[in-house]
């Protein structure tokens, strides 16, 4: 690992420039949410999980798009998969759970309001289920995965796309807004369920291909093109990195894929898993205010005078 650290850049073993996008973003969610609370109506204080869930999310998407992992994601194929467990399974939900009701009350209304048919369409739950799925089995094919590989510019616009899809897929899960018109909790764990055999396929692919499918990570000069914008500009990555997951993890490229897709399906798999026992919790505690225990408050007063003197 020595090696590693030596040969990267600050910049390229860092990400500097998301390290100050995400800070702003802590800020804006700090102003609002404290300076800002009291025009809205309706608004509560965060509580502590919601500020500690809100940071991890946002700790996640660092180490998912960049930080320390992200030129070592360009060479072991598992950590790169690793990151997109980090952003688009973990980082997201925590968001959506941290952020006020209040505030996406607010958000989500206004949409409504200003542009409704575009409301209609970006919150149908066919979109949600669909549009994350595809874009994650689309980006996995090998053609389109090297390709995005060797464009930056192009790989960032996808990761923001895959951001927004993943906000919405999981939208309908966690449904953040209990009073908003939307699945019922049956259809949410159905939709869980569905959003489950949605990702199979990309990850059966990766996971029982006979042999290596992306050339990001067998092909030395495809690696060396993707490498370079890893470094200090002018300076070169050792052939001797090449197959890195050969040296960390004891694997060749063909185990280190196989693992990448195994991650994935088994993270996804334990993510959704916890979603559905959350659904359930929601659930009952629905049935348990609609069946409302009779307590002393419940009862008129003149009978509770009756019960005392009987």
């Amino acid at each position: 690992m020595g090696e590693y650290f030596s040969t990267f850049s600050f910049r390229g073993l860092f990400t500097p420039e998301l390290l100050v996008i995400l800070f702003i973003v802590f800020l804006l969610y700090f102003y609002i949410t404290r300076r800002m609370r009291h025009r809205f109506p309706l608004s509560e204080p965060q509580t502590p999980g919601q500020d500690l869930m809100f940071v991890t999310g946002l700790t996640a998407i660092y180490f998912g798009w960049g930080g320390p992992l992200y030129a070592l994601g360009h060479m072991v194929f598992s950590v790169h998969m690793f990151q997109m467990v980090l952003v688009y399974i973990l980082a997201v939900p925590l968001i959506l759970l941290a952020l006020p009701r209040w505030l996406i009350q607010y958000l989500y209304e206004g949409l409504e309001e200003k542009v409704p048919v575009l409301h209609k369409i970006v919150f149908h739950p066919v979109l949600g289920l669909l549009l994350f799925n595809a874009l994650f089995s689309f980006y996995h094919m090998p053609v389109v995965f090297d390709m995005l590989m060797l464009n930056v510019g192009l790989h960032s616009i996808y990761e923001i796309a895959l951001l927004l899809a993943a906000m919405l897929m999981w939208w309908h899960m966690l449904s953040p807004l209990p009073t908003v018109d939307g699945l019922s909790d049956l259809r949410r764990i159905g939709y869980v369920f569905a959003n489950g055999l949605l990702i199979t396929p990309a990850c059966a692919l990766i996971i029982f291909a006979g042999e290596p499918i992306y050339s990001t990570y067998t092909d030395p000069a495809v690696w060396s093109q993707v490498m370079a914008y890893c470094v200090p500009a002018g300076s070169d990555v050792p052939m001797s990195m090449f197959n890195t997951s050969n040296a960390l993890l004891t694997l060749n490229t063909h185990l280190d894929q196989q693992l990448a897709g195994v991650l994935m399906k088994v993270m996804q798999e334990i993510a959704y898993g916890i979603t559905i026992g959350y659904i359930f919790k929601q659930w009952l505690a629905k049935e348990k205010q609609q069946d409302g225990e009779l307590s002393i408050n419940d009862i008129p007063a003149h009978m509770q005078t009756s019960e005392r003197q009987s």
